[in-house]
């Protein structure tokens, strides 16, 4: 499974997916650790709230989600689309997250996305 987390300071999870630039890629297997195997920081005209364009850098990851603080309904359509899957998370701490995902744990409900 490969996620990318949506991490403005690239430490921990930060809101609002669509505005994000900048992603940690981790890949993801029951029983193992997490291991980032990528960093994308994105100029601003890249980020999927601006870029609507069929080759954004996220689509060429191969990912199967994006973890995040917030993201808005048309977002998660648009990533469904891709085949995409939305988690969305009020957990700020990405590897407590990213186990509870490995583990099929349920991760704390994120608050609601203001647009």
């Amino acid at each position: 499974m490969r996620i990318a987390v949506t991490s403005q300071n690239f430490k921990t999870i930060t809101g609002h997916a669509g505005k994000s630039r900048r992603f940690l890629i981790y890949e993801l297997e029951p029983g193992r650790e997490p291991v980032e195997i990528e960093r994308l920081d994105l100029p601003k005209d890249r980020s999927l709230h601006d870029d609507h364009g069929p080759d954004h850098p996220l689509y060429q990851r191969q990912l199967t989600a994006i973890l995040t603080g917030s993201a808005g309904e048309p977002f998660v359509q648009r990533m469904n689309r891709e085949g995409i899957e939305v988690i969305t998370t009020s957990e700020t701490d990405i590897a407590a997250a990213l186990r509870a995902i490995a583990s099929d744990e349920a991760l704390p409900p994120a608050a609601p996305h203001e647009h």
